[in-house]
Parts: C-alpha cells; structure tokens; sequence
C-alpha cells in the first residue's frame, strides 16, 4: 500500500510492505517518469507496444518544465492513481526488481537533508496530507539543498540545463555516478556535481571517509585512464573501492595501485547484474568531467577543497592492511600473510593453502586458522536494525 503526499517535484511516499511495516521515501517526479519509461521497455506487451489492447501499465504524463500550483495539486493526484495501479499489477510486474527498487528504502530517505540557517531561497518541501491519522511521522519539512555553480556549463543533451557561474539552484536529486537533478529558476535538468559548490564552506558534509577495508566492485565498462591520478581497467575486472566521493570518481584499488575511475561502470559483487543493467536505464552513460578540468573556476570561498592524494591513498591503504594483519586475532600470523588485500583474500575465497612452489618463501604454512564462530549475543549487537527487527518478528511468530 502506498500513501502519497506531494510538494512541489520532490514527493512523499508511505509505502507500506507485507511485513506491516511503514516506510516513508522521497523521490523526484523526473526519476519516477523514467522509472515508468524503463518499465514498458522491460514489459512491451503489457505496455501496449504491440498491441494497444493488451496494454494493463497505467499511463504517466511526462514531466512539464514549467509547474503551478494547479499543475502540482493535479500531478499529486495522477501519482497517487499511478501507484495505486501500479501495485495492482501482475506479480511478475508488480513485484519484479524494477518496481521494487524505486520503492525500497534508501540512505538519503533515512536521513533527510536537515534546515541551514544560512541558506536562501531554498524550496519547503512539507506535507498536507490530512487524511492521515498519525501525522507525527513526518516530523519536518524537507529542503532542496542549494548549491552555487563555479563555472559555465553548456548542455550537451536535452536531459541536462545549461548554467553560468554564480548561479544558484537547488539539487533535487544526487546520483552516486555523479550528475545531479537541479532546478535554476525555471529551468531543470542534470549537471555534473563537480560544477557546483556549497554554500557554507568548500567541503561536502556529506561525503564519506576513506574505507581501506575496500569493498569489491565489477567493472562494467573498460576505461582509459585520461590523468595521471586515474586508473586503466578493462571489462570484468574485480576491484576494491576505497573512498567514494559524490563527482561520481571513485578512488579504487587494483593490487597496489589506487586510482579515480567512474562510479558509473562499477557494480557490487554479489548483487545481480541485471540490476546494475536497470539502473543505467534509469541514468547517464557517460562520466561527469572531473573538477581538476574546469577551466575559470570561481569559488566563494577563501580555502579550496582537501583533496587526498594517490601517495596518501597508497600509503594509509598499505599501513591498515599491515595492521590488519598484525592483530592477534587474525587467522594469518605471518608477516608475508599479513599483506594480502581483502581482493587477494577473496580471489582465495575457498581457503586452498598454498602449494610450496607458489609459496614467497617456497615452504608450505599449512591451511588458515578458522576463526571461532562468535556468539549469538554478538551477532545481534552488530547487525542493522533492519536484522534485529526481522528476527525479532521471526521469534514472536
């Protein structure tokens, strides 16, 4: 079940899963309209293109670039009926990966954008949803964050909006490869991130530390590397990403070597690939430009940003790997185990010990120490809430 609420082009929806639970999510009405575009691709008959009789997808208006009050009430209410049929679909549509995807819960839904006192001009995105019992779940307004443009932008397809340096618009949706969803007065469309700049300082606030633990990503496009800080890779290789930064250029580790490499062609092991396929219907395919290859960029502010070098990245990559392996509860003791990366330790994911003639000091140490299996207090202590509640539903029952 779905409950909508709409605010201007960010709405709020309650979706309400089998287990009984509600969450609540917010989602731009472009991101949906493409969502419903890859939809009748991925199902032709049921969406009419071969016969118009046989056609159970309800229809979605394309968005308009210019929105009143009217036309926002009168989208408000086609979403809710979209949604509504939408769910009411077929298992094989309703419940397939697509349709789930663009309800599931995101990091960016749990943790809104908070007020800036500082910031102007920024869009109230508030509820007026009053058929609602319990309004306490919304415990605030949501606000399109500004950002200012450093530099021109000219538009190299009909999805993007040009800009000019010093203008203001607010992001309505940040996608990790890196090109953002803005409005500028009237005008909306994707722009690279790395064309715009905060207003309360030069850092992003929300961008991530360094994890040199790495989690494995696939290629899922070769790329040459066009900068000295930037990585080669061809197709299917299997790589660590170790810094995730919000231009969409990620910093990743291949063996010793770290370097940039687009977002946009990596997908996590383990997830199936005919979701990462979806997900680039739904985005670009071609890597934002890097801020290092800005010409004429005009900051406000009097420090730029801290950028970490590939020395660094290299140097901090190597010393938590030796440490990781010195500690006394790792299973390898040895010095030469101990600079193994966590893709070497996958590669070995079978834990087939090492013959003597591959072995660095040509001698046989036996295989890994199984660690002990730690106790189901610890396990419940350091799972999400997410594990601890479905468990806790599994006991009751």
């Amino acid at each position: 079940m779905i409950n909508l609420s709409s605010y201007f082009h960010v709405y709020m929806l309650m979706v309400k899963w089998n287990d009984l639970s509600e969450k609540l999510i917010y989602r731009g009405y472009p991101e949906i309209y493409t969502f419903h575009k890859s939809l009748k691709e991925m199902f032709p008959i049921e969406a009419g293109d071969i016969d118009k009789k046989d056609r159970i997808i309800p229809a979605l208006p394309a968005p308009k670039w210019l929105d009143n009050q009217k036309s926002t009430e009168t989208r408000q209410s086609t979403l809710a009926e979209y949604c509504g049929s939408l769910i009411n679909l077929p298992p094989k549509i309703s419940r397939s990966q697509l349709v789930r995807s663009l309800f599931k819960v995101r990091p960016e839904d749990e943790n809104p954008p908070a007020q800036h006192p500082l910031k102007r001009n920024e869009t109230f995105v508030v509820s007026n949803d009053k058929t609602r019992d319990n309004t306490s779940e919304i415990s605030g307004p949501i606000i399109l964050e500004s950002y200012r443009v450093i530099a021109d932008y000219s538009h190299t397809s009909k999805y993007e909006v040009t800009l000019h340096i010093g203008d203001l618009v607010e992001i309505v949706e940040k996608s990790p490869n890196g090109w953002w969803f803005c409005q500028c007065d009237t005008k909306r469309g994707w722009v690279p991130a790395s064309y715009l700049e905060p207003l309360d300082g030069p850092e992003e606030s929300e961008e991530a530390d360094p994890n040199y633990a790495g989690e494995l990503y696939i290629t899922t496009k070769a790329y040459k590397a066009a900068q000295d800080d930037e990585l080669t890779l061809e197709t299917g290789e299997t790589i660590e990403v170790i810094h995730k930064l919000l231009d969409g250029w990620w910093v990743v580790r291949k063996g010793e070597e770290t370097g940039h490499f687009p977002s946009m062609f990596l997908y996590r092991t383990g997830e199936k690939k005919e979701m990462a396929s979806e997900e680039h219907v739904m985005r670009r395919q071609t890597p934002p430009p890097r801020r290092s290859t800005i010409r004429n960029a005009q900051s406000i502010h009097s420090k730029g940003r801290q950028r970490i070098s590939q020395d660094t990245y290299r140097r901090n990559s190597r010393r938590f790997l030796q440490q990781k392996g010195s500690r006394p509860n790792q299973p390898r003791k040895t010095s030469k185990a101990s600079t193994q990366s966590p893709l070497q330790d996958w590669n070995n994911r079978d834990n087939i010990p090492k013959t003597a003639g591959s072995s660095p000091g040509g001698e046989l140490k036996g295989a890994p120490i199984i660690p002990p299996r730690p106790s189901p207090e610890l396990i419940m202590e350091r799972c999400t809430e997410n594990t601890r509640k479905k468990v806790s539903v599994r006991k009751s029952s």
